[in-house]
């Protein structure tokens, strides 16, 4: 009240006030705040406490399913089991800016590979780097018991990338209002869950992995041949974008050039 600070809702119990004038704090608040904050003394580090839903009961799963069920128009249904749980399908587009650590010179895996759990990428110690497609779309069978830590896993288990997971996130993707809006989802949510809540439409809900933007880049993570591979890229991204400007304003010079020549020995 004193210093007028306004913060987000989500952000409130993250906040530290250190009020210079205690007494002075009992004052209202401006009418452009979005948040009150209580009679202040040294210190605001409230924890706001989330009321969790209670789980939905086998029945109330059961009709969920069928009212999913009925609006796919393919085949990848969701199938409820005798205990509880479910499985179904997700797609997870890949939306990676950064290359990827692989094992070099080892064939894809085949689906004999996948059934009998080889690894291929402990067969060598060789590591190359590549960048994957970008907003490629892979196709994940998982149960409601999945989390996101383990659709992670299991992406990178497809492509054989040797990179950390936690180098990872999984966002879900929204629409609203014309808008596209990203979330990042704690490692312990269930994605098919969330599928199974926002229906089929990948227009109201779609999964996206990406780079686990913290902020701060945690160096340590990589190894030796990865920075000197990012260095290399960024050192070619480098080379392209001077390349670019030299190229725009090479374009510039050219039609000003015309557009003088042109004008000479008219009036004005």
């Amino acid at each position: 009240a004193d210093c007028r600070y306004t913060c987000h809702q989500e952000c409130r119990s993250l906040i530290q006030l250190d009020c210079r004038r205690p007494g002075q704090c009992q004052s209202q608040l401006s009418p452009e705040s979005t948040l009150r904050v209580p009679p202040c003394s040294q210190n605001v580090t409230q924890t706001v406490e989330e009321e969790k839903p209670e789980p939905p009961t086998i029945q109330e799963i059961k009709q969920k399913i069928e009212k999913y069920n009925a609006k796919v128009t393919n085949c990848l249904l969701m199938k409820l089991n005798d205990d509880g749980t479910y499985t179904g399908f997700i797609k997870v587009h890949l939306k990676l800016r950064r290359p990827v650590t692989v094992p070099a010179g080892i064939r894809p895996q085949s689906i004999y590979d996948a059934l009998k759990e080889v690894n291929l990428a402990e067969m060598t110690d060789k590591r190359t780097s590549f960048y994957l497609p970008l907003d490629a779309i892979k196709q994940l069978h998982i149960s409601s018991t999945t989390t996101v830590s383990e659709v992670i896993q299991g992406l990178l288990k497809k492509f054989m990338v040797v990179d950390n997971p936690q180098k990872f996130a999984l966002f879900k993707e929204m629409r609203k209002d014309g808008q596209v809006l990203f979330q990042k989802l704690p490692l312990t949510e269930y994605p098919l869950y969330l599928r199974l809540l926002a229906g089929p439409d990948t227009n109201a809900l779609s999964f996206v992995l990406k780079e686990n933007e913290t902020g701060e880049v945690e160096w340590d993570a990589f190894s030796i041949p990865e920075l000197q591979n990012f260095l290399m890229i960024l050192d070619k991204e480098e080379k392209d974008k001077i390349q670019q400007v030299h190229k725009k304003y090479e374009r510039f010079k050219q039609r000003l050039q015309q557009t003088l020549k042109e004008a000479r020995g008219k009036p004005g």
